[in-house]
């Protein structure tokens, strides 16, 4: 039952995106996730702003880690690789079958994806406003 899965992260809350892909990874899945910018964090705007700028300054300058992305893409995957043991065989091998985008290329444009867009009763800052933030 191996394939490409496409998710959509329109509007999509980072966490459960970030969970579902995993486990398609973990199923052995090529996952491929699209739209990046438009995946949203749930909560008060300046609340996870903060929280995220304090993950990317706790590397430091002279410190070799721990690297904390800042680009929409790149969040997606790093939240994506904190849900797998990827430092063991079977995680590295899922985690090497997730490929995200910022926007949809046009090889995905016309294929069927997985949305998993939810309407939010609190507040949400899109990966893109907290990217040009932190």
């Amino acid at each position: 039952m191996t394939g490409k899965i496409i998710i959509d992260a329109s509007n999509a809350p980072l966490g459960r995106l970030c969970s579902v892909a995993a486990k398609k990874a973990l199923l052995g899945n090529s996952v491929v996730v699209v739209n990046c910018n438009n995946a949203v964090v749930s909560g008060r705007k300046r609340g996870v702003i903060d929280s995220y700028r304090e993950s990317r300054m706790r590397g430091g300058s002279s410190l070799n880690g721990p690297h904390f992305p800042k680009n929409p893409e790149r969040i997606v995957k790093r939240t994506i690789r904190g849900m797998l043991s990827y430092k063991e065989g079977r995680g590295r091998d899922a985690f090497g079958r997730i490929i995200c985008y910022n926007d949809t290329p046009a090889e995905f444009i016309e294929s069927k994806k997985l949305t998993l867009e939810k309407e939010f009763k609190v507040k949400t800052i899109s990966l893109n406003n907290l990217s040009k933030e932190i």
